[in-house]
């Protein structure tokens, strides 16, 4: 999937991969959220190969529409309903500042939590 857009000064070309990182990016820097996780044990197996950045982001895009699919693994003893709604407001309004482009649905799933002080 390549997002093409026309000027008059030439052609701007926005790639999947972009996008992937736009949303890891802001879904990291969201309150609660401790990591992003793989979709499934073949994704993975395959992102710890590889070293993919962008694991637990899928985008699907169609002309200007986008839809997202996120998975997240969160604080726990943060509010999960929370820390999701926050998380899918806040990659909604990152990717769309920054590509222009309309953020159709963000799902996000909630794959596990994680006690970073085992201490409290």
């Amino acid at each position: 999937m390549n997002e093409k857009e026309q000027n008059m000064l030439g052609s701007i070309f926005l790639s999947h991969r972009a996008i992937c990182t736009i949303v890891s990016h802001a879904a990291q820097m969201s309150y609660g959220v401790v990591g992003l996780s793989p979709k499934n044990l073949a994704a993975g197996l395959a992102a710890a190969i590889t070293k993919d950045s962008t694991k637990g982001v899928s985008v699907k895009a169609d002309g200007k529409n986008v839809t997202i699919d996120l998975y997240i693994t969160i604080e726990y003893g943060t509010r999960i309903t929370s820390v999701a709604n926050s998380v899918a407001d806040n990659v909604k309004y990152q990717v769309e500042k920054m590509t222009g482009l309309h953020v159709e649905s963000v799902h996000v799933h909630v794959k596990g939590l994680r006690v970073s002080n085992p201490d409290k």
